[in-house]
């Protein structure tokens, strides 16, 4: 799987009268079935792919891995969509990657499931069973360190998060464990930044409890969405109401137990996405229950794509659902805020059809709602050679108001390609707050990225301390220059930006 294809794209849109524009499509082909897990927006506004794929024998020969299993793959693609480096990490047998998360220093934590024991690009045996294997890699995509968690049961990882305080939590399913509640639970790991582990917690009922998504919190901790079949039972304290539910669970910055929530009516409805908003959270997923439990909107068709919103404590502020008329999959939820009010929410995903074909079925799918959840437009994204089988992975909104969709188009099963859309929404790119300069993260303890939000040439960065002494300065051709904080001391610094057009601007960075 290797090479990139150039293609046009084309959108049908309801109502037709909102400008969409697709800027580039790439895709990666391949002839063997490849996983697509996600697509990260990297620090320095430059794309990283990430999933599984069996490696070509030709590739193979060139690195001299003779692994003919799953490897973790990663493809990094500049702005443009060109690519700028490709890497496989391989063990002896089927290794997926689930989820990758960008890093404070331009780097990225990848968090899946291996098969392998020790060899190739794997450096631990095997724990017994499946174990989750992390690596963390450089912005180049060079390995920092990597680790090998599990034990004589099986786990497999599913998501990774990065806290304020630069470790990680990595959540995850177990399964055949003597230490847990039901037939799978859920396992979270707590890591320092240099992979040292610092706790376990297993979460779960009597019954099947699937780790589905999780998202860092304001106060360092994380918030986790849960699949889950199990009633009130083992750690689980909150009631089920059908085949299977929402369950939401909330853990400080030790990975203790905050508080839980349960939400569902009396048929099946599966958690799939998370989003931080100003309020709260969103939560997501599918739905096949009608008006019952505690969900109070009702199904129309097949099953609907559902959506809740909670204020900090895990309290409903509101629910909504929307329907393509089918079997509904929501994959993606993306918040725009401005002025720390939530303007609007992006949701993405894609339909299957259950008994007959409608127009848009296996087509990505993008939904626009205000703050309140109500849906001010919907739109199909479609490819010029569109294949039968269709299934977006995720979707990227960036920061300067373009949209990055992501997923597998195949003509048959066991041959999909990769396929990678980048949007220009102007609806869209009009609610993103628009500012000269950006320094992310802020406050920052090691790397900070300066982001000059307008046209230029070069342009120095300076950073003064705040008695006016001048304790950095570099020159940049790049809208996104990374800068190292680590030798400052703790405090307020300035940065100022100076461009060959003469345009100044100031913004104010925090040393933590």
């Amino acid at each position: 799987m290797k090479k990139l294809y150039f293609g046009a794209l084309y959108l049908c849109a309801i109502p037709v009268f909102f400008s969409q524009e697709v800027v580039w499509q790439r895709d990666i082909q391949s002839s063997t079935q490849d996983f697509l897990s996600q697509i990260t927006t990297t620090l320095d506004r430059q794309y990283l792919i990430t999933g599984s794929s069996i490696q070509s024998q030709q590739l193979q020969n060139v690195g001299n891995k003779q692994n003919k299993g799953y490897d973790f793959h990663l493809i990094k693609l500049n702005g443009q969509g060109e690519e700028v480096w490709e890497k496989y990490f391989s063990g002896d047998n089927h290794d997926f990657l689930s989820a990758t998360v960008s890093t404070q220093d331009g780097g990225h934590l990848l968090a899946g499931t291996s098969y392998s024991g020790k060899g190739l690009d794997k450096k631990e045996e095997s724990k017994g069973g499946s174990d989750m294997w992390l690596i963390r890699i450089n912005e180049f995509g060079d390995e920092i360190w990597q680790k090998t968690i599990g034990s004589a049961a099986e786990e497999q990882a599913r998501a990774a998060i990065q806290t304020t305080d630069l470790g990680f939590f990595v959540a995850g399913n177990i399964q055949n464990t003597d230490k847990g509640y039901g037939a799978k639970d859920v396992l979270v790991v707590r890591l320092d930044k240099n992979g040292k582990e610092l706790s376990q917690l297993i979460l779960g009922g009597k019954v099947n409890d699937e780790i589905e998504k999780m998202i860092p919190t304001r106060d360092g901790g994380a918030l986790l969405g849960i699949y889950s079949r199990s009633n009130a039972s083992g750690s689980k304290t909150t009631d089920h109401y059908g085949e299977g539910d929402f369950w939401v669970v909330k853990l400080s910055n030790l990975g203790k137990v905050e508080w839980e929530k349960n939400f569902g009516g009396r048929e099946d409805d599966h958690l799939r996405t998370l989003a931080s908003t100003s309020t709260g959270f969103i939560i997501g997923g599918e739905s096949r229950s009608d008006r019952s439990g505690n969900k109070t909107v009702g199904l129309e068709e097949g099953t609907d794509v559902w959506l809740i919103s909670l204020d900090e404590k895990g309290e409903e502020i509101w629910q909504k659902s929307y329907n393509f008329k089918n079997r509904d999959l929501l994959m993606a939820t993306h918040v725009i805020e401005s002025e720390d009010l939530t303007q609007g929410i992006l949701i993405g995903g894609y339909t299957q059809s259950e008994e007959r074909m409608e127009t848009g079925d296996m087509t990505f799918w993008m939904l626009y709602l205000d703050g309140n959840g109500n849906e001010q437009w919907r739109k199909y994204v479609k490819g010029e050679s569109k294949k039968r089988e269709e299934r977006l992975s995720d979707i990227q909104l960036n920061k300067d108001g373009s949209i990055i969709i992501a997923g597998t188009s195949a003509e048959k099963f066991g041959s999909e390609n990769w396929k990678i859309v980048k949007l220009e929404d102007k609806q869209i790119d009009q609610l993103i707050e628009k500012q000269d300069i950006k320094i992310y993260p802020n406050p920052v303890s090691e790397y900070a990225y300066v982001e000059i939000g307008f046209d230029f040439k070069e342009a120095d960065i300076l950073m003064y301390d705040m008695s006016g002494r001048q304790v950095q300065s570099m020159k940049t051709n790049n809208k996104v220059t990374k800068i190292n904080t680590q030798p400052l001391i703790h405090g307020a610094y300035l940065i100022t930006i100076k461009t060959d057009t003469n345009k100044t601007t100031n913004a104010k960075l925090i040393k933590k």
